[in-house]
């Protein structure tokens, strides 16, 4: 007995479903920010990334974060990193880098920030790289209606409390320089070793003494000469008298 076929309308809709979930899949894969102190002026707040793994076969490896205007490198500092993993501040933000995530890992880790600027929202530009060399660009902001293709993470603020007020700026931390660049630095600018004045004059005097060590055997060698050459000749005039 003949199954009944499915109408063909039933198989497209099914098909059309497919792509249409598939194609939202692909655009949910970017990097998510939330923090439950989302508000203006908010002090110690601790604010959550979540940068989805889309590669398959790859994994990430590091995730590259620009801060927006109102922050400074100084006002963030670690809260929590995938195991390995490890934070660094950068001139304009930071980057949490580590052994590759298993591929399609999330990157999920947490930052404190001391204050949360006075705004309406915040935008964390992202890079993502891959244990294969790819990087997924976070950057793109909104413009007008137009919903961006690799959109950045925002993290949308509630008015500031009342009586918040704005804390002075924290002091940048001095980052040391990279040990390559010191020990270039010290090696071309490395004064030579003083040298004691005793030391010089003691070389002095051991160059002096070592001089007239040689020109007095330089002499007394002249001396030995001379006097093997009279003795020769004494020998030889007695020689010739003998002979007569």
């Amino acid at each position: 007995m003949q199954r009944p076929r499915a109408p063909r309308h039933a198989l497209t809709a099914l098909l059309s479903l497919g792509a249409v979930l598939g194609a939202a899949g692909t655009a949910a894969a970017h990097v998510e920010v939330n923090s439950s102190t989302a508000q203006a002026l908010a002090v110690d707040a601790t604010v959550t990334f979540s940068a989805e793994g889309e590669s398959s076969t790859a994994g990430i490896t590091d995730v590259k974060v620009t801060l927006p205007a109102g922050l400074a490198p100084a006002d963030v500092t670690p809260d929590k990193t995938p195991d390995g993993w490890a934070f660094t501040p950068t001139a304009d933000g930071w980057t949490v880098a580590g052994p590759a995530l298993a591929p399609g890992a999330a990157a999920e880790y947490s930052v404190k920030v001391r204050q949360l600027p006075s705004t309406t929202s915040v935008v964390f530009k992202t890079l993502v790289d891959y244990s294969d060399g790819h990087t997924d660009r976070w950057i793109e902001t909104p413009q007008g209606d137009a919903k961006p293709e690799h959109p950045a993470p925002v993290l949308a603020l509630r008015p500031a409390a009342a009586g918040a007020t704005a804390l002075p700026a924290a002091a940048a931390p001095s980052a040391p320089a990279p040990a390559a660049s010191v020990s270039a630095t010290l090696t071309a600018s490395a004064p030579p070793s003083p040298t004691p004045s005793g030391s010089t004059e003691k070389a002095d005097d051991n160059s002096e003494s070592t001089t007239t060590i040689v020109l007095g055997g330089l002499v007394a060698v002249a001396v030995l000469g001379t006097l093997v050459a009279l003795l020769v000749r004494r020998r030889s005039g007695r020689s010739g008298r003998s002979d007569r």
